[in-house]
């Protein structure tokens, strides 16, 4: 995965990162309701899965904020070209493994990719990382609940690599349908405007998503 090292002289968020990098627990983050009442139809009209469909708009959404994509690492801050991202696949005995996608091809390309990608980290779970993580996010889902909030583990020392989760779906009483997606990142680099930023980004691509594959008249 390709990136650029940015020059920490210039770097705008020099002092920031200064700051927030002296503390143990530097994570900044949100949940936010979003309305995914278009998106679901499109989805369904389709006959798409939900996992990997919302997870696709979510990895576009991401990836074009540029925050979500800088790390801290061996003394230098750069910033990734583009991320992958590693999800949590649930397994029959109630634990679950890692599975890595590619949101960055075009959808036709990607979902099928990502059905592979999926069948084979069941099959053959592993919690084994195996590469730099720096060129990832990370995922997790709750589809059992439509949460307020949630609280995420992270490591000591800090790291950089942002994390997302999403819960449970459910239709309310205005008949939108909606769930809770978390966005946790390293306030050194991230922001409350790039939070903004990818909710912001989320919405459009669900809307995107459901334009694209509209049914036509």
């Amino acid at each position: 995965m390709g990136y650029r090292v940015i020059d920490l002289d210039t770097f705008p968020r020099k002092k920031h990162l200064a700051f927030f990098s002296a503390m143990q627990n530097p994570y900044v983050g949100a949940t936010v309701e979003v309305d995914a009442t278009d998106f679901m139809a499109a989805r369904r009209a389709a006959g798409l899965p939900f996992f990997l469909s919302f997870l696709y708009c979510v990895g576009r959404a991401a990836n074009g904020v540029p925050a979500l994509r800088q790390r801290l690492t061996d003394g230098r801050l750069i910033e990734m070209d583009a991320c992958r991202f590693s999800y949590t696949v649930l397994l029959p005995d109630g634990t679950y493994g890692y599975c890595q996608a590619d949101c960055g091809m075009p959808f036709d390309q990607y979902l099928p990719e990502a059905v592979r990608r999926h069948a084979e980290a069941k099959a053959h779970p592993s919690l084994a990382d195996g590469e730099d993580m720096n060129g990832y996010i990370f995922i997790s889902c709750l589809p059992w609940l439509h949460y307020a909030s949630v609280q995420q583990p992270t490591p000591f020392p800090a790291d950089t690599i942002p994390r997302i989760v999403w819960g449970k779906y459910e239709e309310n009483d205005r008949g939108r349908i909606t769930l809770p997606v978390t966005l946790l990142a390293n306030h050194a680099l991230v922001d409350g405007l790039h939070i903004s930023q990818f909710f912001d980004g989320l919405n459009r691509e669900l809307a995107a998503f459901a334009r694209e594959r509209r049914p036509s008249v």
